[in-house]
């Protein structure tokens, strides 16, 4: 798992929109980068509703913010149209990019072991070093656990 101090990994995924994003187009500006297991689920929605909700306090902090799951970017799209979600959702389907910043792992779900995206938070500098890392994301209220 990346620990603080350390650089953005190098990553290129697809948008909502079909765009490719890669990290370098990031750098410049402090960034957000959370991962979520799975849109138009309970836990998800909630997070990505409270970033939206408190959105014009992060950005005014200075903040980009970007959601990453697995999702593709068709369900990123209609998840992001259904909430009405103004920050960009990043497509990672190989998980590339989730074990890059170590967002995937094993997890339990309904008494099983299994691998999957874990809940995480990263919060980077304008030049793409990490700054603190959120492994405990209260989903109903992340946006004050970034601010706070």
């Amino acid at each position: 798992m990346l620990k603080i101090g350390d650089r953005m990994p190098d990553f290129e995924v697809m948008d909502q929109d079909g765009n490719m994003v890669r990290s370098s187009d990031l750098i410049g500006k402090k960034t957000i980068v959370y991962f979520y297991p799975k849109d138009n689920t309970s836990g998800c929605t909630a997070e990505a509703c409270n970033i939206r909700d408190n959105y014009a306090a992060l950005t005014d902090a200075g903040y980009n913010v970007v959601g990453v799951s697995k999702d593709s970017a068709a369900s990123h799209l209609r998840f992001r149209t259904k909430y009405d979600l103004p920050f960009t959702l990043l497509a990672d389907t190989s998980t590339a990019m989730l074990q890059a910043f170590g967002a995937w792992g094993e997890k339990k779900m309904y008494g099983k072991t299994v691998m999957g995206t874990l809940r995480r938070t990263f919060i980077f500098d304008e030049d793409g070093i990490l700054q603190r890392i959120i492994e405990k994301v209260d989903t109903k209220n992340h946006a004050g656990q970034i601010l706070g």
